[in-house]
């Protein structure tokens, strides 16, 4: 099963029941060599339906000792592509990166990073 790690919303139950009908049983993670950053929501339609003005994001460094807390879950191929269609709405994209736990995990940066 591909693992995916999440430092932001999939984190919360109300979207996990919405993007794979089901709550995620996980583990707290860290994610390495990057460090939390914001991105601004230009659209107003999605500021109105969410309520905020920036999407949390993460930004790749070479520092060795950067991290992000975050939560790292079992899911299927399935609830893969359903999280990509999920994370599109928001102009994220997948990679691969390592984790703390010495796992390697999907995770989900912003566009405008990469």
């Amino acid at each position: 099963m591909p693992l995916l790690f999440s430092y932001g919303s999939l984190q919360q139950e109300d979207v996990q029941l919405a993007t794979f009908g089901r709550r995620l049983d996980g583990e707290r993670d860290e994610l390495l060599e990057f460090e939390p950053s914001l991105v601004k929501i230009d659209d107003p339609e999605v500021v109105a339906k969410i309520g905020q003005t920036y999407h949390a994001n993460v930004t790749s460094t070479v520092n060795p000792s950067s991290r992000v807390p975050g939560m790292v879950f079992d899911v299927t191929d399935a609830e893969l592509v359903r999280v990509d269609a999920y994370e599109l709405a928001f102009s994220y994209s997948r990679i691969e990166a390592a984790l703390a736990s010495g796992k390697r995990a999907w995770v989900y940066v912003s566009e405008a990073e990469r």
